[in-house]
């Protein structure tokens, strides 16, 4: 770490000098501007140049004749979760029937406008400002979705109620869409100091919002998966036995209750209950031995049944698992290193960043 001693220049000024690796590395010299951002922890962060934030960057993509529809997607929202706020997508050759598809749904999963399209080319460009965006408003809608979905997801399966599992299955997209805008967020914040200053985030926030989007995704994720296995033996005209199916939801809706309030831990900064959440996983842990107990007890169960059952009982367990890992990361919270801004000291902050701005519009 280079250090540096605060001398007196002229009558109450005070300055710090900058390293000369530093102006060298962003071609800086006596006469330009830099711009300082007051962070939460009261440190401040030295930008180059005048602006505060970076301009929007974008990307080109080329596209080969043979290149698959999953590959374009996966490629777009690669570029998407790395900030680049324009996307172009060019091939030497046309854009066939398929890829062109492939363009257009990366496009509305990503909230992304198709500003020009050709047969050989197409550009699309996200038009919302990141720094007006809410990472905690993004993980709160995320989760609303993923409870209700957990929530009927145990109601169709109690029932074997398929009508309602086509339509928890439909509302995951819901949960992937708003899991990329804050991906997206905390990745750009993580290296724009300026942004993550806007959004009210630490480095050790966007690691821990990270996980916890992840987390919440894959709930959803082992929800769809219930449903599924329910719609595909309505298809085969099997059924679960209803004995085994009263079980799998009792054991689904305490799975269920630990991610609700391991979410809820997670806000409240609740050790305590994240604590009782932890040790709630190996009761769903046996009751998952007792699941398949039963299961390989009843000898009249089809093949597709017990795989059905067992792939429903992994997903469960899954889910309390997830709720598991958010509680740790509640009780990790809760023991950062950095220090947090609280109570006067927060107000004090607040009035600091208040004159800096101000002090900046006058120059």
């Amino acid at each position: 770490m280079d250090q540096r001693r605060i001398i007196s220049l002229g009558r109450g000024s005070l300055v710090v000098s900058l390293p000369k690796y530093w102006l060298k590395l962003n071609g800086l010299k006596k006469g330009d501007e830099v711009s300082l951002t007051l962070q939460q922890n009261r440190s401040l962060v030295i930008l180059p140049g005048s602006g505060m934030r970076e301009s929007s960057r974008e990307v080109v993509i080329e596209i080969k004749p043979m290149d698959s529809h999953a590959s374009i997607i996966r490629r777009i929202i690669a570029c998407y979760l790395n900030g680049y706020s324009g996307i172009r997508i060019i091939s030497n050759d046309i854009l066939n029937v398929s890829q062109q598809r492939a363009i257009r749904k990366a496009a509305n999963m990503l909230f992304m406008n198709i500003m020009e399209a050709t047969t050989k080319s197409v550009h699309i460009q996200i038009l919302q400002d990141d720094s007006k965006a809410f990472v905690n408003a993004g993980v709160q809608r995320m989760h609303a979705i993923a409870e209700s979905m957990c929530r009927d997801t145990m109601i169709s399966l109690k029932n074997f109620d398929t009508s309602l599992a086509r339509v928890v299955y439909s509302l995951d997209n819901d949960v992937d869409h708003l899991s990329f805008l804050v991906i997206r967020l905390l990745r750009s914040a993580a290296t724009n100091p300026a942004l993550a200053n806007d959004l009210g985030l630490n480095l050790i926030d966007c690691l821990d919002y990270q996980t916890l989007v992840h987390r919440i995704e894959q709930t959803a994720d082992q929800a769809t998966n219930i449903v599924r296995n329910l719609i595909i033996l309505e298809g085969e005209k099997q059924r679960i036995p209803s004995e085994l199916l009263g079980l799998m939801a009792d054991v689904g809706n305490r799975a269920h209750l630990m991610y609700d309030k391991a979410i809820k831990a997670y806000f409240a900064r609740d050790i305590a209950e994240s604590e009782r959440i932890i040790e709630q996983d190996e009761e769903i842990e046996r009751l998952g031995r007792e699941i398949a107990s039963k299961t390989f007890a009843n000898t009249q169960n089809s093949s597709m049944v017990v795989c059905s059952i067992c792939s429903i009982r992994d997903a469960i367990r899954r889910m309390a698992e997830f709720a598991a890992d958010i509680a740790e990361i509640s009780i990790d919270r809760m023991y950062e290193l950095s220090p947090r801004v609280e109570g006067r000291e927060k107000v004090l902050l607040q009035k600091e960043t208040k004159t800096m701005q101000k002090t900046e519009e006058l120059a």
